[in-house]
């Protein structure tokens, strides 16, 4: 039925009037195509395609297995450098070959000190360069075990040898593992956390005049350990320099207790002994010093804003 007092009504079309009073009657025509979904709109959302999720799946295990080969490339040709150092050293006898390895407890740490002692006499630069490099590799790759070198260090060298050595060991051995873990572990846990780690970042460059003094604080204070601090340095954007010199300057106050514990190193017992309660809440003092200049930073900068 056409309404004929609507002439904007064309045949075929569905249109509602009033019919006898009774409610609108409604007339069904031919149905009109559907008009596009536009760009914008709900259902358009609705229906778009997600992402395919198994394949990010995919290349974040890629991306892992990729970090994994190349840390242990790293360490392959890190340990085969090793090797290479160790065949320059003096020939030892065979019976203390095998104690030429990693002290895993402080009599071990007595014997290899002995030995290394006698000859250090008369191979002084290859004891120390072999030390030296040693201590860089077990920083590097974030290995147990460094406070048997420093204990050792204290026990071979006089006392500024010792802590110079072992500060700058630590702080090299450490920015090593801050740029393998800036090369490998920012992208891995950036696709893991990344509100995480825009979160601490943020962190970081509200507290960026005063990273130095943070990083003292957390090598002189046993709160954290020294390789989770390593790798996750790089990943919340703090830069090298003010890591390497915090690292540097942070880790002499521990390093003073293992090198006096050196100098009385047959007396020890165990490894435990070059740290007591005294000396770890004095340890936390000191931490708490090195923030002063923050502090009063922060007072200043108030009084005279």
């Amino acid at each position: 039925m056409v309404d004929e007092t609507n002439p904007e009504t064309e045949p075929g079309t569905s249109h509602v009037h009033k019919h006898n009073g009774y409610g609108p009657e409604i007339h069904n025509g031919p149905s009109r195509p559907l008009r596009p979904l536009h760009q914008g709109s709900i259902l358009c959302n609705i229906t778009k395609s997600h992402p395919d999720e198994p394949t990010i799946h995919n290349q974040q295990v890629e991306e892992s297995d990729y970090a994994s080969t190349l840390v242990l490339i790293i360490f392959i040709l890190s340990f085969a450098g090793m090797m290479c150092l160790y065949a320059t050293l003096p020939e030892f006898e065979a019976s203390e070959k095998p104690y030429l390895t990693l002290p895993t407890n402080i009599e071990d740490a007595k014997i290899l000190g002995d030995i290394l002692s006698r000859y250090k006499e008369k191979y002084y630069y290859s004891v120390l360069g072999g030390m030296f490099a040693f201590y860089i590799f077990l920083q590097t790759f974030a290995i147990p075990g460094s406070i048997f070198l420093s204990i050792l260090f204290g026990f071979l060298f006089p006392f500024p040898v010792a802590l110079g050595l072992i500060c700058f060991c630590s702080a090299t051995g450490a920015s090593f593992c801050y740029l393998i873990s800036h090369l490998i572990g920012r992208r891995l846990v950036s696709n893991y956390f990344p509100e995480k780690v825009h979160e601490w970042a943020e962190t970081v460059q509200r507290h960026r005049d005063n990273l130095t003094n943070y990083i003292i604080f957390l090598r002189i204070t046993p709160f954290l350990p020294n390789w989770f601090i390593n790798i996750a340095a790089p990943i919340i954007d703090v830069p090298l320099l003010p890591f390497w010199l915090g690292t540097f300057i942070g880790v002499a106050p521990p390093s003073f207790l293992a090198i006096q514990a050196g100098t009385t190193l047959h007396q020890l017992t165990s490894s435990s002994d070059a740290v007591s309660w005294t000396s770890a809440i004095w340890l936390i003092v000191v931490g708490l010093v090195s923030l002063l200049p923050i502090l009063f930073k922060k007072v200043l900068k108030d009084k005279f804003d």
